[in-house]
C-alpha cells in the first residue's frame, strides 16, 4: 500500500525551530523521513534541538537566522541548498505574541508583532520560493492561528490578530502566484497550545474561563495534535490542496 505521507528524501526548513511548536514540527517531519534545516536566532537552543533529533536518528543541520534580516535569510537558505541540493518543504513557524490593550499599545510592540509574524513569513517564503520555482516543486506551510479568522473578547491581541489575518491572505496570494510552479502554499490555524510563547496566557485564570466558554473541547491543544495537519500539507497527499487555512482548534472557530 502506498504511503501518501512518506517524506523520505525530502528536505524541510523549519523556522522558529529552537523551541515550542517549531521543535514539534521538526520532529514530526523527521519521523516521516525528512532531512531538516533548523532556523532560529538562538544558537545554543538550535544545537540542543539538533542533538535531540540526532539521538532519534533524524538528520538535520541548523542556521542561525533572524527572519527579519533579509540578507541573513538569504544566506541561510543558500546554506541549505549547498548542503542538501534542494528544498522541498518550508514550515514558517517563527512568531511572537504580545498582549496589550489597543488604545495604549506601544508602537514598538505593534511593529515587532507585525514584522515577525507577517513580514518574517514573507521574507523566508520569498527566498525559499526562488529555489522552489527553479525546481518546479515545493510545499510551504505557514503558521496561522485561530486568530487568522476570529478575535477574542477581553484579550488585547489586536497586533497579533492583524498579523495572523495577514498570514491567511498572504497564504492565498502566494498559492495563486506559485501554483503554476507545482508549489502548494497552505496554513495551519492552531488554537492555544502549550509553548514558551503561550505559557503566560495559558496560566491566566481569565483565559481558562475563555477556554471553557469558547472552545467546545474545553481545553488547550496537546503536543502532537498539529502533526497530522502538518504532514498532510507537507506531503503529496495534499498535492491538489493550496491556499487553505486548516483550523486545529478543538472547535473554537465553530462558534
Amino acid at each position: 500500500m502506498k504511503n501518501y505521507f512518506d517524506l523520505k528524501g525530502k528536505v524541510a526548513i523549519v523556522t522558529g525551530a529552537s523551541s515550542g511548536l517549531g521543535v514539534q514540527f521538526a520532529k514530526a517531519l523527521g519521523d516521516q523521513g525528512a532531512k531538516l534545516a533548523l532556523f532560529a536566532r538562538r544558537e545554543e537552543k538550535l544545537q540542543a534541538v539538533q542533538k535531540e533529533l540526532e539521538n532519534e536518528g533524524i538528520e538535520s543541520m541548523y542556521a542561525v537566522t533572524d527572519v527579519l534580516d533579509t540578507d541573513n535569510v538569504a544566506e541561510s537558505v543558500k546554506k541549505v541548498v549547498d548542503q542538501y541540493g534542494r528544498i522541498d518543504i518550508l514550515v514558517n513557524g517563527a512568531g511572537v505574541a504580545v498582549i496589550h490593550p489597543a488604545e495604549d499599545q506601544p508602537i514598538n510592540e505593534w511593529d515587532r508583532t507585525i514584522n515577525t509574524n507577517l513580514n518574517g513569513v514573507y521574507y523566508v517564503a520569498r527566498e525559499v520560493g526562488k529555489v522552489m520555482v527553479k525546481q518546479n516543486y515545493g510545499k510551504i506551510i505557514n503558521l496561522g492561528s485561530i486568530h487568522s479568522t476570529v478575535a477574542m473578547p477581553g484579550l488585547g491581541i489586536s497586533a497579533y490578530v492583524a498579523a495572523k489575518g495577514g498570514v491567511k491572505m498572504l497564504t492565498k496570494a502566494l498559492a495563486t502566484e506559485w501554483a503554476k510552479y507545482n508549489i502548494t502554499v497552505n496554513a495551519i490555524g492552531p488554537a492555544y497550545f502549550e509553548s514558551e510563547m503561550t505559557q503566560d496566557v495559558i496560566g491566566d485564570e481569565d483565559f481558562q474561563k475563555a477556554v471553557q466558554a469558547y472552545c467546545p473541547m474545553c481545553r488547550v491543544g496537546s503536543p502532537g495534535e498539529l502533526d497530522g495537519a502538518l504532514i498532510y500539507f507537507a506531503s503529496d497527499a495534499s498535492r491538489y490542496c493550496t491556499g487553505q487555512l486548516l483550523s486545529v482548534d478543538g472547535g473554537w472557530t465553530c462558534i
